[in-house]
């Protein structure tokens, strides 16, 4: 009988790893960095991959004949493979690098419809949505005549599934949604919504910018037409994503982009088209931040940071148990039972944007305002909340010093 390997997960050992940790904000106190939804600090591994490739790797890829480049290639190349294993795609080909998850939805947003879409079809978002994974489709179905159809959001945070089955019909061609919301932490039924749609034929596309930094993410078992995220969500570089797409797919669709790398013939009347991943990669890449995300995946597969979705966990239940005990005017916006990332809330009538100006003061980086979700926002009546969202990196005693922080905020401004 096979024993179960134990969790190896060392938060001071992943601690080291980034050097940011270690300084002081305004010279006094310790940074305490509650803010990794909007993005997530760099390890120093990552830091070193970029610079090594900088200072000596660095050629323009897929075209040259020389050493430089062919080395750049390859190592590109290879994290194409790495992220292919990462997410268990079937193919290297349906990793499309992008700039970021924002990129990735813009990208399928504006090539998906000429490929799927007749005027009358529609679209199904939810109502927690950022901005990125709403705004592509409303300009999509301005374009193409398609209808935009939105699931409602419970009072605790949840995506309404009966609503959301309702909506369903055979003029659904794409339903596209968060895996994780970045303002709730609501970690959304998406493989039972990518089920339904498949079976009314519609396609689904998965924002999983909030979701790949906190699980385990395999797209096969999911079994989504398409998946996004960002680098820089998930310990690595900015300016950097991938876009999932399944083969099939994809090839339907056409280019995003027109110029170098994209192309397989150019004449002066006409252009024929490379085959995947290259048809949807345009133009000189970020080089550097794809073997950046090659480095940030292999910290994140390092062995003592295994068993880093469990401590996350931990840290969330505990924060959250902690406002509550502290606060009785506590409002935590987004209760489902299944949550990651970190907790959004309102202390009282204190103002969100002064809360998180006082806990800078006090060395504690947390996010204020509508967190690019205002559809959101107004359906709980509110303009904006305090987000703690946490990393791999962060503690409990991190915690403590925040509930502290918060009490001297709520003394100042009360």
């Amino acid at each position: 009988m096979l024993k179960t390997k134990k969790n190896t997960f060392d938060v001071d050992a992943v601690r080291a790893e980034f050097p940011v940790l270690d300084q002081k904000v305004y010279g006094k106190k310790q940074l305490i960095y509650f803010d990794s939804a909007a993005s997530s600090q760099k390890p120093k591994s990552v830091a070193d991959a970029v610079a090594h490739y900088y200072l000596y790797e660095h050629a323009n890829i897929h075209r040259g004949v020389h050493f430089l480049s062919q080395q750049a290639t390859d190592q590109y190349e290879k994290v194409r493979k790495k992220t292919r294993d990462f997410i268990n795609a079937a193919y290297d080909e349906e990793i499309i690098f992008t700039s970021g998850t924002t990129d990735g939805i813009n990208l399928v947003a504006a090539t998906f419809d000429r490929a799927y879409i007749q005027p009358g079809d529609e679209v199904i978002v939810s109502g927690m949505e950022h901005h990125s994974n709403l705004v592509p489709w409303q300009m999509m179905c301005e374009r193409s005549g398609a209808v935009l159809k939105f699931v409602p959001v419970s009072d605790s945070g949840e995506f309404v599934f009966d609503a959301y089955e309702k909506l369903l019909n055979s003029k659904t061609k794409l339903v596209a949604v968060s895996h994780v919301s970045n303002t709730l932490g609501t970690i959304n039924p998406v493989k039972n919504i990518i089920s339904k749609a498949h079976d009314f034929g519609a396609k689904v596309l998965i924002d999983g910018a909030q979701s790949v930094p906190h699980l385990k993410v395999d797209v096969r078992d999911l079994d989504c037409d398409f998946y996004a995220f960002s680098a820089h969500k998930m310990y690595g570089p900015t300016g950097v994503g991938v876009l999932y797409g399944k083969k099939e797919i994809l090839n339907e669709m056409p280019p995003y982009r027109g110029g170098g790398e994209m192309i397989k013939t150019v004449t002066l009347e006409k252009s024929t088209y490379n085959g995947l991943p290259h048809k949807f990669e345009a133009g000189t890449p970020n080089i550097a931040g794809v073997i950046g995300l090659g480095a940030a995946i292999d910290f994140m597969l390092r062995d003592y940071v295994k068993g880093a979705e469990e401590h996350e966990h931990e840290v969330l239940q505990y924060c959250e148990e902690q406002l509550r005990r502290h606060f009785n005017e506590i409002k935590i916006i987004g209760e489902a039972p299944e949550k990651t990332g970190g907790v959004s809330f309102l202390l009282g009538d204190l103002h969100h944007y002064d809360v998180g100006v006082l806990l800078d003061r006090l060395g504690v980086a947390v996010r204020t305002g509508h967190h690019c979700t205002e559809p959101l926002m107004t359906r709980f009546g509110i303009t904006g909340t305090v987000r703690a969202s946490f990393g791999m990196y962060n503690t409990k005693d991190e915690v403590d010093v925040f509930i502290d922080g918060l009490k001297h905020a709520e003394r100042m401004l009360s």
